[in-house]
């Protein structure tokens, strides 16, 4: 595998870290939104990912990065709390909050950015790599 092959991999666990690390950015700030109706209530929402194989060519072994397959609401129920003085209550005193763990989140949202600063470190770590080949071709 060349080093621009790891440059690519590194990039596409970039992306991925960056797209989880919003979608968890967004479930947070609504954790607390309040909804008269079930449909108009935010669903936390979570990335697919899956490996994506490249072409092998005869010159390169296969390479693997990471592809976003889309973004899927959660299927948790949602947290019903019986209000009847609040504004927001529907016809029968109930509001409908999200479904959102906000201590899930925060776990999610460290594990993103760990992953996203190991590929960060890959890709630094090649970086320096190509430095060193490029010192030996100088004779140093």
């Amino acid at each position: 595998m060349s080093l621009f092959n790891v440059m690519n991999i590194s990039g596409t666990g970039m992306e991925a870290e960056n797209l989880r690390l919003n979608t968890t950015a967004s479930n947070i700030a609504n954790a607390n939104t309040v909804s008269s109706s079930e449909n108009d209530t935010y669903r936390a929402r979570y990335p697919v990912f899956s490996a994506a194989l490249q072409q092998a060519t005869q010159e390169q072994s296969k390479g693997v990065g990471v592809e976003v397959k889309g973004v899927v609401e959660s299927n948790t129920p949602l947290n019903v709390e019986y209000a009847p003085n609040n504004p927001m209550a529907d016809a029968e005193g109930y509001i409908y909050k999200p479904n959102v763990n906000v201590v899930e989140e925060m776990a999610n949202m460290l594990s993103a950015s760990k992953a996203y600063e190991t590929n960060v470190q890959v890709a630094d770590t090649t970086k320096k790599l190509f430095r060193r080949v490029l010192q030996l071709g100088k004779g140093q």
